[in-house]
């Protein structure tokens, strides 16, 4: 938190249509990557393929990175799949590298490399263990294709962050022989009553990110028909999955259970805001810092011991900020004098930048670069309270461990906030959610 004595200025929604894509403000080319497209089968076989390798042909070019195709398995050798970023693995069926192949693509993989799974690569190697790890689930059968509600439980991830939060779309729906949920990051789930032949009892995952035995690894099973191709949404979907892939984006793809909405963009029930200034409930399910210097924070109940996530965009040089562990209060500069702020700012001191515990501690500013998206693109924060130990994970990737040792603050107990810092500062929030924790000695 700075003082700021800047003009007031409007703040303008956005409002995404249903399906519709906002594309991120800020580019963030992946210059100098190379993708390898892979679309050997050696059993049902798509005849929407050639159109997904035109369309990641196309992705390539307008996103700034190579992109080579081939179904000849002999080019999977530890030499050549050096010269990649990510392998995409596009409808691919059956089996297809056989094992000196098959142990090339390990080691890839072990030592840093992307994987991005479309459609029927989860239809793919079923006799190779790391394979269907790294897919994170084997295909079982699908309906007709039909029509059908596609919620997005990440709106943060590249390959999800331009979609509303539900997606209407046509396709071939794959159910699959077990849920991915507990092993890696959902970010799209299916709702079966929308459509007739889903089987997987409600919980029903479409679209997922893992980090995989040292790799990156995205699976979509969307990408069975030809339209899809050719269809603005699903191909920003597939180019942020691509994006993440190659590292040219971040984002928290751990696994994500048992959080509970605090705000989930329809309403903001039991949030109060301290002090001038507002935010604005914009038509997407997004929060825009406008005037302050205040504070919205959570009346409805303080927290103990919990993990607390949420998803957090500047638009420029901007400043904001998480508050924890302090007393209910109108007065914002409570928030200041008894808690603690987790900062968003990128042009500060180390202490009062970005994932620093403000004025208190830096963050690790190596890790925190490496794993901290530009202005314009979304950024996840874990805050994880336990007793008096704080620790922060920007984009999953843990880069602030404290502890309180002041007597007249305490972590143990206080409320939640977040910041609307100033006139000129523009900061929005998603999805903020909480999983509480047991305390300690329970």
């Amino acid at each position: 938190m700075r003082s700021t004595t800047r003009p007031a200025t409007a703040v303008v929604g956005a409002a995404l249509l249903l399906g519709c894509v906002s594309g991120p403000a800020a580019s963030h080319p992946a210059e100098g990557k190379r993708v390898l497209v892979f679309s050997k089968t050696a059993g049902f076989r798509h005849d929407s393929i050639p159109d997904g390798v035109a369309a990641v042909r196309q992705l390539g070019s307008e996103g700034g990175f190579t992109v080579d195709a081939t179904e000849d398995a002999t080019t999977f050798t530890a030499k050549n799949l050096r010269r990649y970023d990510a392998v995409v693995f596009l409808s691919t069926t059956g089996d297809v590298l056989d094992a000196a192949q098959q142990s090339a693509f390990e080691g890839y993989i072990r030592h840093g490399g992307g994987y991005v799974g479309v459609h029927a690569a989860a239809d793919t190697e079923y006799d190779w263990a790391f394979y269907g790890g790294l897919a994170g689930a084997y295909f079982q059968s699908h309906p007709a294709i039909q029509p059908a509600t596609v919620d997005v439980e990440d709106r943060a991830h590249p390959a999800t962050s331009g979609l509303a939060r539900t997606w209407s779309r046509t396709d071939e729906w794959y159910n699959y022989r077990s849920n991915p949920r507990e092993r890696a990051h959902v970010l799209a789930s299916l709702d079966e009553s929308s459509y007739t032949g889903g089987t997987m009892n409600g919980d029903h995952p479409i679209a997922w990110c893992q980090n995989y035995r040292g790799g990156r690894a995205f699976y979509t099973g969307g990408g069975h028909t030809k339209e899809s191709y050719a269809e603005p949404a699903f191909r920003q979907h597939l180019l942020g999955g691509i994006r993440w892939a190659v590292g040219d984006a971040q984002a928290d793809c751990r696994p994500e259970n048992g959080y509970r909405p605090l705000f989930d963009g329809t309403a903001l029930d039991g949030w109060k805001q301290a002090g001038p200034g507002a935010f604005q409930l914009e038509n997407d399910g997004t929060l825009t810092s406008s005037g302050g210097t205040g504070l919205l924070w959570y009346a409805a109940s303080d927290f103990s011991a919990y993990s607390l996530k949420l998803d957090w965009r500047t638009a420029g040089d901007d400043n904001s900020g998480v508050f924890v562990g302090f007393p209910p209060s109108d007065d914002p500069w409570s928030a200041v004098d008894n808690g603690y702020e987790i900062q968003i700012d990128a042009t500060d001191v180390p202490e009062k930048t970005t994932g620093s515990v403000y004025g208190f501690q830096s963050a690790d500013l190596i890790k925190r670069d490496r794993a901290l998206n530009p202005p314009g693109e979304w950024n996840t924060y874990e805050i994880r309270v336990e007793g008096e130990r704080l620790r922060v994970w920007l984009n999953g990737v843990r880069i602030n461990d404290f502890t309180n040792t002041d007597p007249a603050r305490s972590l143990a107990d206080g409320h939640i906030g977040i910041q609307n810092h100033g006139a000129d500062d523009q900061v929005s929030f998603r999805d903020i959610r909480i999983k509480e924790l047991p305390a300690k000695g329970d």
